[in-house]
């Protein structure tokens, strides 16, 4: 499917408890729903006062999350003068209503007191901001604004849910702690609201990245994970993706596929087979490979890849777990030509024969594939059991197109 570059957009504005009635339609450049950018521009544009997302109402698209007719709450920033409040009829009030399990940062409230929490905070380390923060982006994972100091080096908001996410700044002194140059820099932190403040990282992000990206970060994410494997009781805090704990998750997700994926009795069947009869086995022989269980990324793919032509960053920990490294190992491939990922599949093996003498990486590769999209099945219903309705369309299926994909890769070739 081709995707589209642009998308309908509607905006239902309120500024406290007043509310103001639609913005738009107006059509938004990017057709990605979690971009909020120029939703941002434009509402701003029409309510003549600086205005704010706080979250996706409704979208509607032949290919989820992207394109079609898009509906957005913002929060007016000051009182919109130019506008007069309105009533709100019942279907606008109950899709504005409080949810249990709507994200922090996806209420007009949440919003204000993440930015002034990140402003406080660029202000206690000699750095205040010097213009309104820039909204960038804002879903059911994470929101991220650009923060202007008065330094000139921008700083970095992101927030997400502490109850599904890592605690991204300390995987990132865990990964800082072996190699500084690859990660970001943390200038604060609040892991139980899900806060992290990062200075910015100059370059451009690498979703097409040259040999000589790869031939640098990869072997540099491969050698500080596997000093990190050494120290197994720092990673004490992380989410178990370990072989073993997927197959245990597997097995508890089996009893509930039914009731919330589209998945047939004969998948579920063969879904049971393999879990029984062919797993087990699988781990041996890739327990066998010789790579150690670590820190892993979970997200490695070169989009997380910040590169300025003379150094390399990684970004994004939110998945990060304990794991097998092949997970990460395998990550890029879906984003990469199968030339270039023949020579990513060389520099990481070569990089984990060096760190691990003895070890087969390549053949890890090849029996990790059905335990990579397990985990990404285990990954995607975790975001299903803790977003709201609203916010499901943004992965409704994925569960069940990685356990596809399991069993894809389970039938004799």
């Amino acid at each position: 499917m081709q995707r589209a570059n642009s998308r309908s957009v509607t905006v239902d504005l309120t500024y406290g408890n007043d509310y103001f009635g639609q913005l738009g339609p107006f059509e938004v450049e990017l057709g990605w729903w979690s971009s909020v950018d120029g939703v941002v521009t434009r509402a701003t544009e029409l309510a003549g006062v600086p205005v704010l997302v706080a979250r996706l109402i409704d979208g509607h698209s032949e290919d989820p999350g992207h394109g079609g007719l898009v509906r957005y709450h913002a929060e007016a920033i000051r009182r919109p003068t130019a506008l007069n409040s309105r009533p709100l009829d019942g279907e606008t009030a109950a899709l504005l209503a409080p949810d249990p399990l709507r994200a922090a940062w996806a209420t007009p409230e949440g919003v204000r007191e993440a930015l002034a929490w990140a402003e406080a905070e660029l202000a206690a380390v000699g750095r205040p901001t010097a213009a309104p923060a820039r909204q960038i982006r804002t879903w059911n994972l994470s929101g991220l604004f650009r923060l202007p100091t008065a330094t000139g080096t921008g700083a970095w908001l992101k927030t997400t849910t502490p109850a599904f996410n890592a605690r991204e700044g300390e995987v990132i002194a865990l990964l800082g702690g072996v190699d500084p140059s690859l990660v970001p820099t943390v200038l604060a932190a609040d892991p139980a609201r899900g806060r992290l403040l990062l200075d910015h990282v100059p370059g451009e992000d690498c979703w097409s990245p040259s040999a000589a990206t790869v031939a640098d970060v990869v072997p540099r994410l491969v050698a500080a994970q596997a000093t990190l494997a050494d120290r197994r009781a720092a990673l004490a805090g992380l989410r178990d993706r370990t072989p073993g704990t997927l197959l245990a998750q597997l097995r508890a997700l089996l009893d509930r596929l039914p009731s919330v994926t589209d998945m047939t009795p004969e998948e579920l069947g063969r879904l049971r087979a393999f879990a029984a009869e062919n797993l087990p086995g699988l781990l041996d022989r890739l327990a066998a490979c010789g790579l150690p269980e670590t820190l892993v990324h979970g997200d490695f793919h070169p989009g997380n890849w910040r590169s300025d032509g003379a150094t390399s960053v990684v970004v994004d920990y939110a998945d990060a777990c304990l794991g097998h490294p092949a997970l990460d190992g395998l990550r890029p491939r879906a984003y990469l030509t199968p030339e270039a990922w023949q020579h990513h599949a060389r520099v990481w093996a070569n990089a984990w024969r060096q760190h691990a003498p003895g070890s087969d990486p390549h053949r890890a590769l090849d029996l990790a594939e059905p335990l990579y999209h397990l985990s990404y099945a285990l990954r995607y219903q975790e975001f299903l059991d803790h977003i709201e309705p609203s916010e499901r369309p943004y992965h409704e299926g994925d569960p069940a197109a990685e356990l596809r994909a399991v069993l894809a890769c389970a039938q004799p070739s």
